[in-house]
């Protein structure tokens, strides 16, 4: 980390103008994806007093903001609807107005290809249509999770085909999201945001851009730094998440409760952090950030044994819950998953959200229903599977209400996402067997004997 007060040089006067007109609240700027990043950083600028327009490539989205709703649970349409009449907010997929913005802050997806390798399709197209409208002065921040080198790999050199130099003409940073969608705790605002920039000037107008809309402001010496920041938050998450994982197999195997012992682990107030196991990993940065640290890495000819380790560990869970509750139907309920009808509660990848990304519990129908099982879902946030890459075959599938859940005489359950809400000792008195993946029941206070965790 630097101190930005020390940073040397003579700012260009472009910058100078800049600064001011973001800390004056004059300045206009533009959100690449209104995603579950863009759109709650979007309304985070608005709140800041900044003009916010917003770009995405999905017309329905377009359409659901201008009607003064939202698409995304925890995001407020009716105070984005009040920003709009204001002034202060619009969005559009339109991308020729680009030129027209201060700032562009791009919140694309980074996806892995079916190679688990990564996919920066969405971030080159859009630095393509970035690059067709850039003027003078324009600061360009990615926001997207990424591998170290990929702002000056492969924006850069696009921004600067048209003969506009970066760090000369325009600026360009790189700020990883750190969207927690769900936390009551920290929002936008309140998450300390790390900043680094291609040179000294493009580091100082992203700073003061974004110390209008966040609490606090990290600076980092380099862009490669800042994206490295990134994976390390979340390898970290991943490789420790791989450890209880492991751990509850083998203290499965031994009769020992992997929940308690973590309990117990997490009063010793020193030298300890509690992690939970779990169905597999989801959302969109845990499950895929940890392959782009790995790719990134064979070009210097190094490998990361323990990282790739990890993602194997937490890549095999669905298939160890599967075999869990192929297990349970044969000891508690004499039968295999063959003409089965199974419940899976929660199909989100995280409790309390409606964000279905690389969520275990889609792997999970899929595996199930292979072995000739019928399977429906409840979520009380997701009425409807929307579109996905890895999930074709899921798309449009609704759930069950949670009356038809538990008159729905299913020979088991299988909670995948641990939502808080949900009477589970009703889920326990209807279905005859419930295999507990997230230990659900027991934080209930709920203890049945045809409760097994997995």
């Amino acid at each position: 980390m630097i101190d930005a007060s020390a940073l040397g040089g003579r700012a260009l006067v472009d910058v100078a103008v800049s600064k001011a007109r973001f800390r004056k609240g004059r300045s206009r700027v533009g959100v690449i994806g209104l995603g579950y990043v863009g759109l709650p950083l979007a309304q985070a600028i608005a709140t800041s007093g900044h003009s916010v327009l917003g770009f995405d490539i999905d017309p329905t989205k377009i359409e659901i903001l201008a009607a003064g709703r939202s698409y995304i649970r925890h995001i407020d349409g009716a105070g984005l609807a009040a920003f709009r009449a204001q002034g202060r907010f619009d969005a559009t997929t339109d991308f020729s107005r680009l030129g027209e913005m201060d700032a562009i802050l791009v919140c694309v997806p980074t996806p892995l290809t079916r190679q688990r390798e990564p996919d920066l399709s969405y971030v080159a197209e859009t630095t393509r249509q970035i690059a067709r409208t850039l003027r003078p002065g324009q600061l360009i921040v990615l926001e997207s999770t990424t591998y170290p080198g990929t702002v000056a790999e492969v924006m850069k050199p696009i921004l600067e085909q048209g003969g506009l130099i970066s760090g000369r003409d325009f600026f360009l940073a790189y700020s990883p999201e750190r969207e927690d969608p769900g936390n009551i705790d920290f929002a936008t605002a309140s998450i300390p945001k790390v900043v680094g920039g291609d040179g000294p000037e493009a580091l100082r107008l992203a700073m003061a851009l974004y110390s209008e809309v966040v609490q606090h402001i990290v600076p980092v010496s380099t862009i490669e730094t800042a994206e490295a920041v990134k994976l390390t938050e979340n390898i970290f998450r991943a490789v420790n998440i791989a450890l209880v994982n492991e751990l509850k197999v083998v203290f499965d195997a031994m009769g020992i409760d992997v929940w308690e012992v973590i309990e117990a682990a997490k009063t010793k107030p020193f030298g300890y952090m509690p992690f939970y196991p779990g169905p597999g990993l989801g959302g969109h940065c845990i499950p895929i950030d940890p392959f782009y640290l790995t790719w990134k890495a064979r070009e210097f000819g190094l490998s990361t044994r323990l990282v790739e380790l990890a993602g194997e560990v937490n890549t095999a869970m669905p298939r160890y819950v599967m075999a869990r509750l192929g297990e349970a139907l044969d000891q508690i309920q004499r039968r295999g998953f063959n003409g089965s009808r199974i419940l899976v509660l929660g199909v989100a990848y995280k409790k309390n959200v409606d964000d279905v990304r690389e969520s275990p519990a889609l792997s999970l129908i899929e595996l199930i229903e292979g072995r000739g099982a019928t399977v429906d879902f409840h979520d009380p946030f997701v009425a409807q599977l929307p579109p996905m890459r890895e999930h074709a075959s899921l798309h449009g599938r609704r759930g069950v209400s949670w009356d038809e859940a538990l008159a729905g005489h299913y020979d088991a359950a299988l909670i995948a996402t641990d939502h808080d809400g949900l009477d589970y000792a009703a889920l326990a008195d209807a279905v005859p067997l419930i295999l507990d993946t997230r230990n659900a029941c027991h934080r209930a206070g709920v203890q049945r004997p045809h409760i097994v965790k997995a």
